[in-house]
């Protein structure tokens, strides 16, 4: 009896948790299919290079060593992710130990960050907002303890943080920023002295080095790229809910007091003082996505470096009340986890039947899992068009997608029936060319009937892009299959017109 109460130590009571949320991953996440973000990154992963016109190398890589690691599938491709999500929850209970929080105030850290709606959706894909959540929380973990311990070589490990999150995702620079503001406004300012920390500083430039360079040689394409992205998302009003999203996606809206607790932490407290950095990051990373409007979810991974704070905050205040009241607050305060963790789970995890009622709702909060229907169908249906071609017109095809992700489930799930890798305008697909040969006949996927006849001087209707449940979503409009013949331009001229951004 003994020896198993020795082993529910505050650590492994983390672990256990956190292998609690990996399973529930694990045993949830391939309900659908891929999702068509998930289709390109999958497919990248087949086509590595140290940069893409959409993203950096790193998650396509971590993808290459999933499927080498454990075969192509739906859950194989969700492992890293579902792990990533875990060392997350881990990680917020740390950072609630650093700051003096004990066992109740870890566990509610943790169980806070793992049920926010966005870092619940981001554990089931693979995507690159995945690793940049986890890089971007193991930076806070890491200052949190450079400032605890006041010992500057902290700052190698947040350089090479940095570094991971660079080649992960571009906006991994604002979170720096906030680093840096924070630094600038704190006592925090003598490591500008340290050689540590241009040491780390040197290490984050170093790794992310690979795709700078990759940038240089394209013409830092991925810039023309995210702004083209950022002009659709701000002209489409994606951005318009920034703020009310922090409370309903970004975070848990049953928990919100938990991480504004943090903040008074960081700026109204005696013992948050010696953290303000991390109070700062917040802050400065907030405004800066405000005032450029960048879409809501950018912020989510700042959050949980507030809720180990916040949860520090309810402990120092529990423990001040008497044992009755203790008992009351510490049952609703674990009621609206635990209504949180539902509602949140419900509407976040791929768990809903198709087209039940569950499913209309989460359809009408988020098209994640309306994303993630339909891919099968359009594969099946596009080897039918090109098994109906004649033997010498076979040899002579090309596929042509409007989309990445549809260009992207062509080369993934094709192979079974024989198709030739699809090309397309879109995004990476661009700068890898249209073959040469060019191919002479065209089947062609995700353009309007009009779009079609613009580009070829005959396309003739050959299928759909529908699936058997009848849900709408970006792969069913436009609705066509055709197949085309003749271009109305030469290739190299028809190619530089489908170029295209999505």
């Amino acid at each position: 009896m003994k020896s198993i109460k020795s082993f529910f130590t505050d650590t492994n009571i983390l672990l256990l948790m956190a292998l609690g949320l990996f399973l529930l991953h694990m045993f949830t996440n391939h309900q659908y299919g891929f999702h068509q973000d998930e289709m390109v990154v999958m497919d990248n992963a087949n086509n590595l290079d140290w940069g893409f016109i959409e993203y950096p190398p790193l998650t396509p890589f971590l993808a290459r060593v999933e499927v080498t690691l454990f075969g192509f599938s739906l859950v194989s491709a969700r492992t890293f992710p579902a792990l990533a999500h875990a060392i997350v929850l881990v990680l917020a209970g740390l950072m609630a130990r650093e700051l003096g929080g004990k066992r109740a105030a870890q566990i509610l850290a943790a169980s806070v960050s793992a049920i926010a709606p966005i870092a619940l959706i981001q554990g089931s894909l693979i995507q690159y907002v995945t690793f940049d959540f986890l890089w971007s929380v193991l930076i806070a973990y890491f200052v949190i303890r450079l400032l605890k311990s006041d010992n500057p070589r902290w700052w190698l490990g947040i350089g090479a943080v940095i570094g991971l999150g660079m080649l992960t995702k571009y906006t991994m620079a604002f979170y720096v920023a906030g680093l840096v503001g924070g630094v600038l406004l704190t006592d925090a300012r003598k490591y500008l002295r340290s050689k540590w920390l241009w040491g780390g500083v040197a290490i984050s430039v170093l790794i992310f080095l690979p795709n700078l360079i990759w940038q240089v040689q394209h013409n830092f394409v991925s810039l023309e790229f995210l702004s083209s992205i950022h002009a659709r998302d701000v002209a489409i009003g994606r951005a318009d809910d920034y703020v009310i999203e922090q409370f309903l996606l970004a975070s848990n809206p049953f928990t919100i007091l938990i991480w504004m607790a943090g903040l008074y932490y960081y700026f109204g407290t005696q013992a948050g003082k010696s953290f303000r950095v991390i109070g700062w990051i917040f802050v400065i990373t907030f405004f800066i996505y405000l005032f450029t409007q960048g879409r809501s979810y950018y912020q989510a991974p700042a959050y949980p470096m507030l809720i180990a704070a916040g949860a520090v905050v309810w402990q120092g205040w529990v423990e001040k009340l008497s044992a009755a009241k203790t008992r009351l607050v510490a049952g609703a305060t674990w009621g609206f986890v635990g209504i949180g963790a539902l509602i949140g789970g419900a509407l976040s995890l791929p768990i809903a039947p198709i087209n039940s009622p569950l499913w209309d709702v989460t359809s009408e909060v988020h098209d994640i899992f309306t994303e993630q229907i339909g891919w099968d169908e359009m594969v099946q249906t596009t080897a039918g068009v090109y098994s109906n071609l004649l033997d010498d017109e076979k040899l002579r095809v090309g596929i042509l997608a409007g989309e990445n992700d549809e260009a992207a489930a062509l080369n993934l799930l094709g192979g079974e029936y024989g198709l030739p890798n699809a090309i397309s305008g879109s995004n990476s697909y661009f700068l890898r060319g249209y073959g040469n040969p060019p191919p002479e006949i065209l089947i062609v996927i995700g353009f309007s009937e009009e779009d079609a006849d613009s580009l070829f001087e005959e396309c003739l209707v050959a299928g759909g892009t529908g699936n058997k449940y009848g849900i709408r979503n970006d792969l069913s409009d436009p609705p066509n299959i055709f197949v085309c013949r003749a271009p109305r331009l030469p290739w190299d001229e028809l190619w530089e017109r489908l170029k295209r951004y999505s």
